[in-house]
């Protein structure tokens, strides 16, 4: 049977690479999507979320802070600002962000919040626990 060759890229490193991947899931900007051995060529933005991996039996996941996701010829490519594996993320410091951002976005004065910027830490604050969550 086909298999997919994966690789996940940070501008510091490549996370992770195989080329014995059953299937692979992730959060474009519209919605989430997989894609299995196959797959029609395609290409997408990512947004904030968690991207997952079969592997045989084995799931893992990886939390994903934007990007590109590209699959051609059973090889998908995982382009992404930050990425790490939910079983190396540091719960309590997640919780910690998650909090800060949550306390700038209800603040009752907002004209020194930069509400965009508070709407991404929360963003990313939310998948990393995600990605945490599921992988235990």
């Amino acid at each position: 049977m086909a298999k997919l060759k994966l690789k996940v890229i940070t501008p510091a490193k490549v996370l992770f690479e195989s080329d014995n991947v059953d299937a692979v899931y992730s959060t474009a900007v519209d919605g989430e999507f997989g894609v299995m051995p196959g797959h029609i060529p395609y290409m997408t933005p990512l947004a904030i979320g968690v991207s997952k991996y079969v592997k045989g039996s084995e799931s893992r996941y990886i939390s994903t802070i934007g990007g590109i996701f590209q699959v051609k010829n059973n090889e998908v490519l995982i382009l992404t600002d930050e990425a790490e594996f939910g079983e190396d993320i540091d719960i309590p410091r997640a919780k910690a962000a998650k909090e800060r951002a949550e306390a700038l976005l209800t603040k009752q004065t907002k004209e020194d919040v930069d509400i965009h910027r508070a709407e991404i830490a929360l963003a990313k604050a939310l998948a990393r626990m995600k990605a945490a969550d599921k992988s235990r």
